[in-house]
């Protein structure tokens, strides 16, 4: 009877760590991950280990993560009301100031309401220098205060992901020259489904540059679809910044660490959203290609290489529009 108990024991045991290594098997579980950004400096050499390994699966199984602890909550939240007071404290008529004027806009302004794509918003260059509409007075300061934060959190992931790719911690930053980083923040506001033209608020896209982080202030519409071709709704837990992999990263690691394609549904929409995503891209002159280390007789270069600023100007698109061009970047296949 005790070795019974013993053996049911056991098997108990067994399937508690069967358990546990499948919340860990991203592969498996159509989950987005959660990523401590505090572990990933901790001094327990274990925990730091455990953490970057996390990290790497997730870059490499999902190609995006939900960052915990990273920007205080009270700056974020603060951040929030700026883009809330953004868009109600102004008139459609003082939006349209930022209306396109030339291909060097540092700020510009958007409205669209059809079957494709439904939404408003504002495009910021928010790196290397800081642009942002004066008024409202709580707008600008709110959303730099973020924006200063999250650029330190840009430099400790860039550290971290290096790490995971096998490289020195500086790695991404020198390929990238993100101290130069051309850095653009879009402020979404997205109508409530019963005002919408569509049920799409924004078309399925990937986005370049390094990785594109995001904070909204309600759930609801955005998915993303898995590396196993599954959408997934993503809920962004309270005081947690959703980060996806960017195209550059993707020429970079020559298809180790893969952009995610995303889109915006606003079918169960019974609020209006707001949401700020920031794409944290190379310096414009960089010239981004898959590097040496990520080439082999088994994978062979996918993608072509120009600097980052010819990559965004490719579809005749100008620098603000951020818009991927990985497509038109990859190689044919040779026969």
């Amino acid at each position: 009877m005790a070795h019974s108990v013993e053996m049911l024991g056991q098997e108990c045991f067994d399937l508690k760590n069967k358990a546990i290594a499948h919340l860990h098997d991203y592969s498996f579980m159509d989950e987005i991950p959660t990523i401590d950004y505090s572990l990933l400096f901790s001094k327990d050499h274990n925990e730091r280990a455990k953490s970057l390994e996390h990290l790497g699966k997730a870059c490499q199984d999902f190609g995006c993560f939900y960052l915990i602890n990273g920007v205080e909550e009270r700056v974020v939240e603060g951040a929030l009301k700026g883009i809330s007071d953004y868009f109600e404290l102004t008139n459609q008529e003082e939006r349209s100031e930022y209306l396109k004027k030339n291909s060097m806009d540092r700020i510009r302004w958007y409205l669209r309401s059809d079957a494709g794509e439904n939404r408003e918003n504002l495009k910021i260059v928010t790196h290397p220098e800081y642009h942002c509409p004066s008024k409202p007075d709580s707008c600008k300061d709110a959303i730099g205060e973020y924006l200063k934060g999250m650029h330190e959190v840009e430099l400790g992931l860039a550290k971290a992901i290096s790490t995971t790719l096998g490289y020195e911690e500086t790695y991404i930053e020198k390929e990238f020259k993100l101290e130069a980083g051309f850095d653009v923040a879009t402020l979404n506001l997205y109508p409530p489904s019963l005002q919408s033209k569509g049920s799409t608020g924004l078309a399925e896209h990937t986005d370049p540059g390094f990785f594109v982080s995001l904070i909204q202030d309600v759930n609801g519409g955005l998915q993303v679809l898995s590396h196993q071709g599954n959408w997934i709704t993503v809920n962004i837990p309270r005081n947690t910044i959703f980060v996806g992999i960017g195209d550059h990263l993707e020429i970079l690691t020559n298809g180790k660490y893969k952009s995610h394609i995303h889109q915006v549904i606003l079918d169960n929409n019974e609020v209006k959203r707001i949401s700020m995503a920031t794409l944290h891209g190379p310096s414009l002159d960089t010239f981004v290609a898959s590097a040496p280390g990520f080439i082999n007789d088994s994978h062979p270069p996918t993608y072509r290489g120009m600097t980052y600023k010819e990559s965004l100007e490719l579809n005749g698109f100008d620098e603000i529009d951020v818009q991927s061009s990985l497509i038109q970047l990859q190689m044919p296949l040779s026969l």
